[in-house]
């Protein structure tokens, strides 16, 4: 949705893209079941617009329908000149496998306990390493380090080579216990993108998490249940909130491209008020 001159949309040529899930409650469908059972959605989203461009979603404690394997679902419709953006709740070897084929980068936030070995340091603090696939034996995986750093070809089916990018987030109570965040990401490259310029990238992930909170809120309502009360008539009702919410968003993109302003700077809320205004009025087209 966003062009090249919407502000906030874009590193360098790739465009800004944030993958997140969020829930909703449902009526209580069967007797057996808790009352508000919920619906768990996972979308692909654009950044700059905060517009929806991909979802799938399954019941909260559903089989297949972890955010995880919900996500998975979607790494098909990647595309090359996306920066694909992701919490450390996503990262496992195949998904990260998976999605990284697809030509699409990608910008993971990764657990600190996983093991990034340094192949060689870079001029802007940042680190090559590797991820590998998690069952190899330690003696398997040092060959691969080994061969890693002699700047052999790795199989991309064993292991793949990343560049690190950490930084600490200071407490708010300034005691020095900051928060240490680390992100994985396929731009190998310093000159590519700066570390600096990825870290800032990084937190134009909460802007997928304001467009799930513009769905939930601003669209549905704050504590309400969603009316239907059959699977299929549950998904047509999200679905409906999703192309809603595409919807409003488009139209803020373009006139915040247009007036040469960040999206962010357009109140969502008060969009959806305008829009129903003009939508009650007698002389809106049908």
């Amino acid at each position: 949705m966003a062009g090249e001159l919407t502000r906030g949309a874009f590193l360098r040529h790739w465009r800004l893209m944030a993958i997140d899930g969020f829930e909703l409650d449902v009526p209580d469908g069967a007797r057996e079941h808790p009352a508000f059972p919920k619906a768990r959605v996972v979308t692909v989203g654009e950044c700059g617009s905060h517009a929806k461009v991909a979802a799938q979603m399954g019941p909260v404690g559903g089989k297949g329908a972890s955010e995880q394997a919900l996500a998975r679902r979607m790494f098909g419709r990647l595309e090359e000149g996306w920066l694909l953006i992701a919490d450390r709740g996503f990262y496992n070897w195949p998904d990260w496998q998976a999605a990284a084929a697809t030509g699409a980068a990608l910008l993971w936030r990764v657990k600190n306990d996983l093991r990034l070995p340094v192949l060689e340091l870079l001029p802007d603090g940042s680190y090559l390493s590797l991820v590998a696939k998690p069952t190899l034996h330690d003696k398997a995986r040092a060959k691969l380090i080994a061969a890693a750093r002699a700047g052999e070809r790795l199989d991309p089916a064993q292991a793949m080579r990343v560049r690190v990018i950490e930084y600490e987030i200071p407490d708010r109570d300034g005691d020095g216990t900051g928060e240490l965040i680390a992100l994985i990401t396929t731009i190998t490259d310093p000159a590519a993108a700066s570390a600096h310029e990825l870290a800032q990238s990084y937190c134009q992930r909460w802007e997928e998490e304001t467009g799930n909170d513009q769905l939930k809120t601003c669209l549905r309502g704050p504590g309400q249940v969603l009316r239907s009360k059959s699977p299929d008539m549950v998904r047509q009702e999200i679905y409906g909130y999703l192309l809603t919410h595409y919807a409003i968003s488009a139209l803020i993109c373009r006139a915040a491209t247009e007036a040469d302003i960040d999206p962010d700077r357009v109140k969502f809320l008060r969009t959806v008020r305008i829009i129903r205004r003009r939508a009650a009025d007698p002389a809106f087209p049908p």
